[in-house]
């Protein structure tokens, strides 16, 4: 009976508190309901694009173009006008055009080192990695193909290791750190261009380049057949870049830009007619500033 006399009082408290949060959401014109739809109205926060187009920071390894070997005086570095750090106003660096000039003074690192092949940029990476750059560029790999006959060249597969190593160093302490990665010029339309130049001939002879840059006036089928298989290793080095950095999503290659662009007289030094003078280096920087501020990667 008890039970009974109970639920008549159990339904009214339930109506009544149905009521009571009705009136509730009546009287302040803004119940749950309207609550969860203001939540819902919100946009969506976009999320952190991939790959940053105004990095904070820019350390630089690879190899003497990087350092700016013979663009100013013989047989020596300028890293002023280096295309990745450098200050140079004529050349306007990568790091400058990202940065300004203050800010290239001050958040950009030159690791690279004159003659420098593949298997030293694991190294290089680790003093890079230090700095905690938001950007690292690479510029590496004619050195292995300049050796001193072509047996010594590097091979593609040492080539390859040495990079995924130098890749593997920078990704276990920066996982987000973005890399460029430039192609390893065109060694044979340099011998082309700088090899009607007394003064760079000499200096070749010092030791530059032996397995392209030889003999440079020689014609015949044996020297031809050397530099076609320097050239040949050379695209295949372009074609382990590449692929290591398509692999890596926060890595860009050149697509080959630096590779086929065509060096003329005044894009290469007159000390050497092989590096790149100052108006190379700019050019390299400029290549080098698309890539990196491309709304896509290039294929």
């Amino acid at each position: 009976m008890r039970i009974r006399s109970h639920r008549p009082r159990a339904v009214l408290a339930l109506v009544a508190a149905a009521l009571l949060g009705v009136a509730g959401c009546d009287a302040s014109g803004d119940g749950s309901s309207a609550a969860h739809s203001t939540v819902a109205g919100r946009p969506s926060p976009k999320p952190s694009p991939l790959w940053n187009r105004s990095p904070h920071s820019v350390a630089a390894v690879g190899d003497s173009i990087t350092r700016g070997f013979d663009a100013c005086t013989v047989l020596s570095d300028c890293p002023e006008v280096s295309w990745a750090t450098g200050s140079d106003t004529r050349v306007r660096s990568l790091a400058v055009r990202l940065l300004g000039p203050e800010g290239a003074a001050e958040r950009s690192w030159n690791y690279a080192v004159t003659g420098a092949r593949m298997a030293d940029l694991p190294e290089q990476m680790e003093r890079a990695v230090a700095e905690k750059p938001e950007l690292v560029t690479v510029m590496v790999g004619a050195n292995d193909a300049c050796r001193s006959s072509v047996p010594a060249m590097t091979s593609v597969a040492r080539f390859r290791a040495a990079f995924q190593d130098a890749m593997s160093t920078l990704r276990e302490e920066l996982p987000k750190t973005q890399v460029y990665v430039s192609s390893v010029p065109d060694l044979k339309r340099l011998w082309s261009e700088g090899r009607g130049n007394p003064l760079g001939k000499q200096i070749w002879k010092l030791g530059i380049c032996p397995s392209m840059l030889a003999d440079a006036d020689s014609l015949g089928s044996r020297a031809a057949l050397r530099r076609a298989r320097v050239q040949d290793r050379v695209e295949q080095y372009n074609k382990v870049l590449g692929d290591v950095c398509a692999k890596d999503r926060r890595c860009r290659f050149d697509g080959g830009a630096v590779f086929g662009f065509r060096f003329g007289t005044d894009q290469l030094s007159h000390w050497d007619w092989f590096h790149p003078s100052r108006d190379g280096q700019a050019r390299l920087a400029e290549l080098a500033y698309q890539v990196v501020t491309a709304r896509q990667p290039l294929v």
